[in-house]
């Protein structure tokens, strides 16, 4: 007991909630501009490994240091009478208020004026087999391979129904129009994209399509290295779901 009263007393306490909510608010808007700056899948995992390791240098330094009216001092080394701690408590009750409004802002924001599950229920799509523009044609497997993880991430969203794996490869190496693929499996867009390789680099392009017009709703086009082809495949399916989640 005696052990947390003094981790009350240091504030290591309100350090670690204002750290938590802080991480947890930057989090959600690296989740929803990474997508709109291009920034590499790494990008979101970078920010969360580099967020989990500073929580418990959070906690030591508020632990081992006091702000004192001198600048910081070891804790160890403030007398009673020279600590300022319950004002410094203060002030970090006063961040911490505000890190909680601003989350809460951000979950009634999500619950209130995004988009519910009534609103986009209808939403539907097909996931061809990519296509491979290889010279050599030796990128078949993997157009098909990352057609069917991204079907697979799709599938995980309650508010959108995904054409099965069989529905959607029915239309493989055909040259169909978009209109008529949409028609047939009854959804309102679909995702095609191509492979192209070249030595040791890989070009991959997904589209998403809207099937009543035959427009363009998104494009992008992936450079990537052949260091190893199930790692590419992971990294292009996050991208690219992310990508359809805002698009959708």
């Amino acid at each position: 007991m005696a052990f947390f009263k003094e981790l009350k007393r240091r504030n290591v306490f309100k350090v670690a909630s204002v750290y938590l909510v802080t991480s947890w608010l930057i989090l959600q808007i690296v989740a929803v501009v990474s997508p709109y700056l291009h920034l590499p899948t790494m990008f979101g995992t970078i920010t969360t490994v580099v967020l989990g390791i500073g929580f418990p240098v959070a906690c030591i330094f508020a632990w081992a240091f006091e702000l004192t009216p001198e600048g910081l001092k070891f804790t160890k080394d403030v007398e009673e009478d020279e600590s300022i701690r319950e004002i410094t408590g203060s002030k970090i009750n006063k961040w911490l208020a505000m890190a909680f409004t601003l989350a809460i802002a951000f979950i009634a924001y999500d619950k209130l004026f995004a988009p519910s599950d009534e609103v986009t229920k209808e939403l539907s799509i097909a996931v061809l087999p990519f296509a491979d523009m290889s010279p050599d044609n030796s990128q078949e497997y993997f157009g098909d391979g990352i057609a069917e993880e991204i079907l697979n991430s799709l599938a995980r969203i309650n508010s959108l129904l995904v054409i099965s794996r069989t529905s959607s490869f029915e239309f493989k190496n055909k040259n169909s129009d978009i209109r008529k693929i949409g028609e047939t499996l009854g959804v309102n867009y679909v995702l095609e994209g191509s492979i192209r390789k070249d030595s040791e680099k890989l070009r991959v392009t997904a589209q998403l399509i809207e099937v009543v017009s035959g427009s363009h709703i998104w494009s992008e086009t992936y450079d990537r290295t052949l260091d190893g082809i199930f790692a590419i495949q992971d990294e292009l399916t996050f991208a690219i779901t992310q990508a359809l989640k805002l698009n959708l």
